[in-house]
């Protein structure tokens, strides 16, 4: 079996699903939709910059990189950049179309499977139709993005009109699928986005706890992840929540990753006074996230566009108590007050007295740790996510023979 991959070569994500791929001994190639480096598992077969993804090297780098004025730019632009590539993107995937074509043509791979819907999938929606084309959602991919624009909207609708076969990390989205024009009778499986957790790498990383920043040893450990994603997680009223949570807890103390550098982020420690309180950190490589995790009591992700969040199921193999929007996805996972909170993800207040409830409420947390790793093992290890992706396959070429 030849699987061609379309999907962000630097993305985790991205690297987990190929190793989860590996696992199966197939050959597996990749067209990245943003310039990377050699992706272990993979035969890097191209680069396709849709979706402006040349300008975004800026996020997987260190704060303080030689492109960080890259960054900034982009960062205080960050609205309207979005906002400018939702009309222009879907105008430019044309000229991705031909050089795609010419690669699948090259290689003939027996099946392509797009890892989210913009840009890869709209890409891959040119796939020849002798070839199964299987694509994925991520969680805001119809929520969300597929709003955007008039051509959002239209491409979207293509790429799931052209689908063969439809993965999700969240049942919500296959119905929502079907209402943008996925076709009644094709298949679809819901896996995690990211492949599955391989929980035995984790136990080994785990064992070394160190982590190259310095964390206090006596206050409780708040870790938000997330990131800036505009109109999808409200980072704004989580720190509006901060001092509402330290009013109650003045030793709650809350690590922000991918927000080292970013203006709007120290514009809020500095004017909501959170300097002691608050730890800014770069983008963070996998690994260190979970050490992070198993160091840290409380994952706090206040999103209203989200599927299941690959950070979300990592957290809590790690032992972390979730704190996250009130949504169909994660009403998937979580039963509120009993393995996690749920919160309206734009009120403050709400989202502070989750997380005082978490951080003085241990028996909950005990509780809930039990039932959340459970959980993981059963409905998201990678060993059972890479047998029903290999039957997943198997029965798309059969109904393709």
């Amino acid at each position: 079996m030849h699987i061609l991959i379309v999907a962000d070569g630097r993305s985790p994500i991205t690297q987990s699903w190929i190793k989860m791929v590996n696992g199966l001994l197939w050959r597996v190639s990749l067209v990245s939709t943003f310039p990377c480096d050699k992706v272990a598992g993979a035969e890097l077969a191209g680069v396709l910059p849709v979706g402006f993804s040349a300008l975004g090297g800026w996020q997987v780098k260190i704060a303080g990189g030689k492109d960080g004025w890259k960054r900034q730019a982009i960062s205080r632009f960050r609205s309207l950049f979005l906002s400018m590539r939702a009309i222009l993107a879907p105008l430019l995937l044309g000229r991705y179309k031909k050089p795609f074509a010419k690669i699948v043509d090259e290689l003939k791979p027996d099946v392509v499977h797009a890892l989210r819907i913009p840009f890869e999938g709209m890409l891959a929606e040119s796939t020849p139709l002798s070839i199964p084309l299987i694509v994925s959602i991520w969680g805001n991919d119809l929520t969300f993005h597929a709003h955007t624009s008039p051509l959002m909207a239209l491409n979207t609708c293509r790429s799931l009109k052209r689908a063969d076969g439809l993965l999700a990390d969240a049942s919500r989205d296959i119905a929502l699928a079907r209402e943008w024009g996925l076709r009644e009778d094709i298949p679809s499986l819901v896996v995690p986005g990211n492949g599955g957790l391989d929980l035995e790498a984790m136990r080994n990383v785990l064992e070394e706890k160190a982590l190259p920043f310095l964390l206090p040893e006596d206050r409780t450990i708040i870790v938000n992840p997330r990131g800036f994603r505009p109109g999808s997680v409200h980072q704004d009223v989580f720190f509006k929540s901060l001092p509402l949570v330290l009013e109650k807890i003045p030793g709650a103390f809350f690590v922000c990753t991918a927000m080292q550098g970013q203006p709007q982020a120290e514009r809020w420690v500095e004017d909501l006074k959170l300097g002691e309180h608050v730890l800014l950190l770069p983008y963070l490589p996998q690994e260190q996230l979970w050490r992070l995790y198993s160091r840290a009591q409380i994952y706090v992700s206040l999103s209203s566009h989200d599927g299941t969040p690959n950070t979300f199921l990592e957290a809590l193999a790690c032992g972390c108590f979730p704190v996250v929007g009130d949504i169909a996805s994660l009403r998937e996972w979580l039963t509120n007050g009993v393995n996690g909170l749920l919160v309206d993800p734009r009120d403050p207040q709400q989202a502070a007295n989750a997380m005082i409830k978490a951080v003085t409420d241990e028996s909950l947390r005990l509780s809930a740790l039990k039932k959340n790793y459970e959980m993981i093992r059963n409905r998201a290890e990678i060993s059972g996510v890479k047998k029903e992706y290999s039957s997943f396959i198997q029965l798309i070429m059969k109904r393709s023979n």
